[in-house]
């Protein structure tokens, strides 16, 4: 009995000074990295033949591999407002693109966002310094003043916070339609946005670089407060147009194509691009534009490259959580289909790597299902912050922590098409992907024998059970679509 008491004595003594030891830890610093339209293409996901991307393998190394995650709409500005609210379509009524606003339209677009606290200011709120920069969120090259960003949810923004990337891209060179010997009908018009060719600028003289010339600075320089630096990446988004040197990666003899199916689309929804798609395999641009999205991927992996570098040179290096996501998957003609609006995995699928020091397994990868709407409350958990009540998304850190363990929520994806008034949803789990549409119209598919989904298994009777199970997964009272906002200040 003497001898336990000496231990007993110890182990009380040592209770209060490991709570106090955790009170006196500094926070950790976030580095918060979006990249836009980025699929999984890129060589950790392995959905493309020959593609490398050396600095996302750097990353993956370093980071829990999220292979199974999906984002919240396939669309720019719902996808970033779930994000960095955290609250789902579903809820917020905001499933699609709406343009020509100056600053958090949302809030109006929503009545649910009116008073939400956007996650920077989060941050903000709990003693953390909040810098941003580029797309982070919805805001597009060809529409200065057209973004949502919310100043008031930063301590500082590079450059204009409602105008964040618009003046630092050029254009390339272009002939015109006519006179490449192309047909009429070109998608998006003759501003050749959907195009791909090299600019005649060297990388320095590039957003994204120019952007990340900045973080740099911000990563070197001394910080009073734990920091929550936000980096929004443009590219691969269109027009894909970066320096030669990027399309010289991938020789357009050697590019390859994705798997297609002759009459994929006969048991599945018409997502109402296939004009887009008759275009380019008519005027033979699907390998040139495929080339075009590849080079900017390439382009897009060196800059996250430049971050890496800078943040293991930095002081921060050893406390600094990492997050990189997308926006959304994207088309390069699977399924007939152009870019993102649709539901099926490739639109959906996103590249999301987590670092939490000291915390996750970095190295390994998961297929438990996540949904973007997860980082808000995630981020919270790894920094010792409370959860908004806002948030309707869930902690990985679970996963972080055992990679392999099994998840007993789906993701969700959600959109409303533009002939249909409902919204439609999809939901994943570590095997299958099931969707309804606003029609009414079902696609099941099993990823693990299909993962091109061409065989819709929504009424075959070996997978009824499957269907039911996820079935009740899909939002029992799914919000409406509100659309843009009459006389909104914003």
């Amino acid at each position: 009995m003497k001898s336990a008491i000496p231990k007993l004595l110890t182990a009380l003594l040592l209770v209060p000074m490991a709570a106090l030891h955790a009170a006196d830890a500094p926070k950790p610093n976030v580095l918060f990295i979006a990249v836009d339209d980025l699929n999984d293409y890129i060589s950790p996901l392995a959905n493309h033949p020959g593609v490398r991307t050396p600095n996302l393998d750097r990353l993956a190394k370093r980071s829990v591999t999220f292979a199974n995650a999906h984002c919240a709409a396939p669309a720019c500005h719902p996808s970033r407002v779930a994000v960095m609210t955290g609250v789902h379509p579903a809820k917020s009524e905001i499933y699609v693109n709406l343009f020509g606003a100056r600053g958090p339209r949302w809030r109006e677009e929503s009545p649910l966002l009116k008073d939400a606290v956007v996650l920077s200011q989060h941050f903000r709120n709990h003693g953390y310094r909040a810098v941003g920069g580029g797309k982070i969120f919805h805001t597009l090259q060809w529409t200065p003043g057209d973004s949502q960003n919310d100043p008031a949810a930063w301590d500082a923004y590079r450059g204009d916070p409602l105008d964040p990337i618009s003046k630092d891209w050029i254009r390339a060179k272009f002939e015109s339609d006519a006179e490449m010997g192309l047909t009429p009908g070109r998608p998006l018009g003759q501003g050749k946005l959907f195009g791909a060719a090299p600019l005649s600028v060297p990388d320095e003289k590039t957003g994204d670089h120019m952007l990340v010339d900045w973080a740099i600075g911000e990563l070197r320089a001394p910080q009073p407060k734990p920091l929550f630096l936000a980096v929004g990446l443009f590219r691969p988004h269109i027009p894909w147009e970066v320096p030669q040197k990027w399309f010289d990666l991938h020789p357009l003899a050697g590019v390859k194509l994705p798997v297609v199916q002759a009459g994929d689309l006969a048991d599945a929804h018409d997502h109402g691009r296939r004009g887009w798609h008759k275009w380019v395999v008519e005027n033979k641009q699907w390998e040139k534009l495929m080339q075009g999205y590849l080079a900017s991927i390439s382009y897009v992996d060196y800059q996250v490259g430049r971050l890496l570098d800078a943040l293991d040179a930095s002081p921060l290096k050893e406390n600094t959580i990492i997050v990189l996501w997308s926006d959304h998957g994207f088309h390069i003609g699977e399924k007939e289909n152009w870019e993102k609006f649709a539901l099926w995995t490739q639109t959906t699928r996103v590249p999301l790597f987590i670092h939490a020091p000291r915390l996750s397994r970095d190295g390994r990868q998961t297929r438990q299902p996540a949904t973007l709407t997860d980082l808000y409350p995630t981020l919270c958990e790894l920094a010792g912050l409370p959860v908004p009540a806002q948030c309707d998304g869930a902690s990985l850190v679970p996963q972080l922590k055992t990679p392999e363990a099994p998840r007993s929520r789906t993701s969700l994806t959600s959109y409303v098409f533009g002939r249909e008034q409902s919204a439609s949803h999809a939901v994943s789990d570590a095997r299958y992907r099931f969707i309804r549409y606003g029609n009414g119209f079902e696609e099941l598919y099993d990823l693990e024998t299909d993962p091109d989904e061409f065989t819709n298994r929504a009424a075959d009777p070996a997978f009824a059970a499957v269907k039911t199970r996820l079935a009740q997964a899909l939002p029992a009272s799914p919000a409406g679509n509100r659309g843009k906002p009459a006389n909104s200040p914003k």
